[in-house]
């Protein structure tokens, strides 16, 4: 049984960050582990509540009550049972995830939250060191073949569950590495690719192949894949970036976000200087999310002059709202990310107007405007305050205001799979697009999301892969494919 006052006993605590002078001169993770004593504290806050709204919050109906209770009382090699049961990969996900579980936690009504996801990530990184994490090769081949396109979490996650099952897999991967957006979109300093690494060997060992430097619809036609498998994935992502038709868009310096991440890590591997790099420049990056603060916290270690956020909304409060925020939804809060302490300005309401060429082609400044933003019959009207401008100067402009779902490709088209509106795919309940043994899970279907969506339609597109061949045996399908969250952090 849990410790009923167990909340009442320990406080909410997070592992100590480390200085900022120190992180900011590396690539490593941010953020140390608590030891053993820590750790358990943190567990014993989670009351086993009768209704665990945790479980809401996660679409991958992690069993948090379960694992939190077996750290509490150290039975480790029990907690990773149970954390793997519904999470392929849960150092991705202690890791990287938002934590809605968290906001949706019964103790946030009136006390912080348990600290569930560093918890989480505390059960599998000792997994590891405890030799818990094994390869889990199918005993028998089902004699069926899948392909799978795309490696990022969705893609991983289904390749695993499928091969698990019997099925031979074979993931295809334009990029020169598995691991998609985990691998050349996240900086080291949330996730060191070393984790990526170690899941790649344990699905390599359970059978899974990767095709790397592959782009599908091209170096392997639909054809081909039509011809050599029983179903078709597709996990390819959101990678469209959102773009802006700001005046002065044109001029050198400005660039997409995931221009300047994608360079970022690829330099950060190789030793090689960045394609682009904040080194030594005024950087504006235009943005509020999680994506505009890896890129504040990359510019840091690039060795920025100044940077500056623009966030088009105003600034929000520093707690859940009660009437406009009820728990358990996602609260709109002030977040502050690690990347914000380490320096920086932010600029709330404001809106780029125009960028400023140099007389040479180059921006060297950015024009902004303070704003009003408001709803009219559920659109957003942005009204500029007369009298507000002021010039920013700027020689690097990073846009991450979103992306707008999958990029065009000749697979899709040979396939017969069309984008909709939002430039994702559509499915059926069963995960199954338009064309006939073709299915498609992760930002792909959803749109830019979270990685636990991404994971979790993985797992629930490996099910319906399963039996759509027709294999004896279930897989377990944590959402349907019409599921949605609670609320999607912005």
């Amino acid at each position: 049984m849990p410790d009923a006052r167990g909340f009442l006993q320990h406080g909410r605590a997070l592992p100590p960050k480390r200085p900022v002078p120190v992180r900011i001169s590396d690539w490593r993770e941010v953020y140390t582990s608590h030891d053993e004593d820590a750790l358990k504290a943190q567990a014993t806050r989670c009351m086993d509540c009768g209704i665990p709204f945790c479980h809401n919050g996660c679409p991958l109906g992690n069993r948090i009550p379960e694992w939190n209770e077996l750290t509490r009382t150290g039975a480790h090699a029990a907690a990773i049972e149970q954390l793997h049961a519904t999470n392929n990969f849960p150092e991705f996900t202690g890791r990287l995830c938002p934590a809605p579980c968290e906001a949706a936690c019964v103790l946030g009504i009136a006390d912080d939250p348990v600290t569930i996801k560093q918890i989480e990530v505390q059960i599998i990184d000792r997994a590891y060191d405890d030799g818990l994490v094994a390869p889990q090769p199918s005993p028998a081949p089902s004699g069926k073949r899948v392909a799978v396109v795309g490696s990022g979490p969705a893609g991983m996650a289904a390749a695993q569950q499928l091969a698990r099952a019997g099925h031979e897999v074979v993931v295809y991967e334009r990029d020169e590495r598995p691991g998609g957006l985990l691998r050349f979109g996240i900086p080291d300093f949330k996730l060191e690719k070393e984790h990526i690494d170690r899941r790649l060997d344990q699905l390599t060992a359970e059978g899974v192949r990767f095709v790397t430097g592959c782009e599908a619809g091209v170096d392997v036609t639909a054809e081909q894949l039509r011809a050599e498998y029983d179903a078709v994935l597709l996990a390819t992502g959101a990678l469209a970036g959102r773009d802006t038709d700001t005046t002065g868009r044109g001029l050198s310096g400005v660039h997409l976000a995931m221009e300047h991440l994608v360079a970022s890590n690829r330099a950060v591997h190789s030793g090689q200087t960045p394609a682009i790099s904040a080194e030594g420049r005024h950087v504006v990056i235009i943005g509020g999310g999680d994506t505009a603060a890896d890129c504040l916290g990359v510019a840091h270690r690039q060795g920025a002059a100044s940077v500056t956020q623009l966030d088009l909304y105003p600034e929000p409060p520093a707690t859940r709202a009660g009437e406009r925020d009820p728990w358990p939804t996602w609260p709109t809060i002030l977040r502050v990310y690690p990347a914000h302490e380490e320096g920086g300005t932010r600029e709330f309401a404001a809106a780029a107007e125009e960028f400023v060429d140099d007389g040479t082609g180059r921006v060297r400044a950015i024009r902004i405007q303070k704003v009003e933003v408001t709803r009219v019959d559920g659109r957003r009207v942005v009204t500029p305050v007369p009298g507000s401008e002021q010039e920013l100067p700027a020689d690097l402009v990073l846009l991450a205001i979103g992306f707008e779902g999958t990029e065009p490709s000749p697979l899709l088209d040979s396939l017969g799979v069309a984008r909709s509106p939002r430039g994702t795919l559509d499915c059926g309940a069963d995960w199954q697009t338009a064309a006939e043994g073709v299915f498609t899970a992760g930002d792909a279907h959803r749109g830019a999301s979270l990685i636990v969506w991404a994971i979790a339609e993985g797992r629930a597109a490996a099910a319906a892969i399963h039996r759509y061949l027709g294999v004896p045996g279930d897989l377990p399908a944590p959402v349907t494919a019409d599921a949605q969250p609670l609320a999607v952090p912005r």
